[in-house]
């Protein structure tokens, strides 16, 4: 069966892209790299870190001495590599195929982006998988699978004269059932974050734990703007839950308090999180030290279900989300597999 493996499944590696484009984190990059550093460090205690970037900046990248990373001289744009990196498939047990969608940076919104989407089949290549080129124009951050062919999504993200003019929904669906396996497609159509630049990515506001548990970003605060869409998208979740197989439970994920930077309002969500396969889980945090204590909580609960040693560790990201986003947007899996 083709399908697009779960993140709690082993993983070969996690690829990051190196960050260097100021534009990113305006008049605030100073702190990133360290950041990345730190997150490198705290996948590679777990998983291989492959981490693509220019050349020049291999030296001052100061990775060298760090076990378990490997540098791949590839020139990148930007360092949302979870957007522009490759749909990992496999059929069975066994290595498939990478599927290498069309990249526009978010429907056009940041040129350019040549490098990025030329960044995809070089990390397929060196990864060893077969390339496949995809139709559509999407981002990663677009898609939550389970792992047997259920799919979370939204249409601002995939039916838009921005990134798939001319195409139906019907059409984009097809798509996803030929070339990744997607037997059962959700669409969480609710609403967004406010202030994020994607659309509604999905892995902001949706994402499976194991393939009958999903955590739904929500706002406790009835006077957010966020609220009511976000609300709309846990009864869209729950209605659905009930009428899939197997059956999902879904538990609600609050954002934290609305924080905002030079009057800009950052989309901090937990269900940013990062899963390394089925022994550690690294959790998005925003110095809000009550929701960021209780999204751990939540989050170690519901994957020791599955994964009873899972180690669940938080990370800030406090400086991170300046870019407009976290942990799984900077991250993409490689899933481990036999070889064929």
């Amino acid at each position: 069966m083709k399908r697009v493996p779960a993140e709690w499944e082993r993983q070969a590696a996690v690829w990051i892209a190196w960050p260097h484009n100021g534009d990113t984190w305006p008049d605030r990059f100073a702190p990133i790299p360290d950041c990345f550093r730190r997150i490198i460090g705290l996948i590679a205690a777990a998983v291989p870190v492959h981490v693509i970037g220019p050349a020049a900046l291999r030296e001052t990248a100061d990775l060298a001495g760090m076990d378990n990373v490997t540098w791949f001289d590839i020139q990148t744009n930007d360092s949302w590599i979870r957007d522009y990196g490759p749909t990992f498939v496999v059929d069975g047990s066994r290595c498939g195929q990478a599927i290498d969608w069309g990249y526009n940076a978010w429907g056009g919104k940041y040129p350019p982006w040549d490098a990025d989407n030329a960044a995809t089949a070089q990390i397929i290549q060196h990864a060893g998988w077969e390339r496949i080129a995809g139709r559509l124009t999407l981002e990663g951050g677009a898609l939550e699978w389970d792992g047997g062919g259920r799919l979370l999504t939204t249409t601002e993200c995939l039916v838009t004269e921005t990134r798939n003019p001319g195409w139906s929904k019907q059409a984009v669906e097809e798509q996803l059932q030929d070339l990744a396996g997607a037997r059962e497609i959700v669409w969480v159509d609710g609403g967004g974050l406010i202030g994020d630049d994607t659309d509604g990515h999905i892995d902001q506001l949706a994402r499976f734990i194991d393939p009958e548990t999903v955590v739904v970003a929500v706002s406790d605060d009835p006077d957010d703007p966020n609220h009511d869409g976000l609300e709309r998208n846990e009864q869209l979740l729950r209605d659905w839950a009930q009428q899939t197989s197997p059956t999902v439970t879904v538990d609600r994920l609050p954002i934290p308090p609305a924080r905002f930077i030079d009057g800009q309002r950052v989309p901090e969500s937990y269900c940013n999180f990062l899963r390394l396969g089925p022994n550690r889980l690294l959790v998005p945090t925003f110095r809000a030290e009550q929701h960021d204590a209780h999204a751990i909580a939540l989050l170690g609960r519901l994957a020791r279900q599955q994964s009873p040693g899972i180690e669940v560790i938080g990370v800030d990201c406090h400086d991170l989300i300046w870019g407009l986003g976290a942990l799984h947007c900077a991250s993409c899996n490689q899933p481990a597999v036999e070889q064929d």
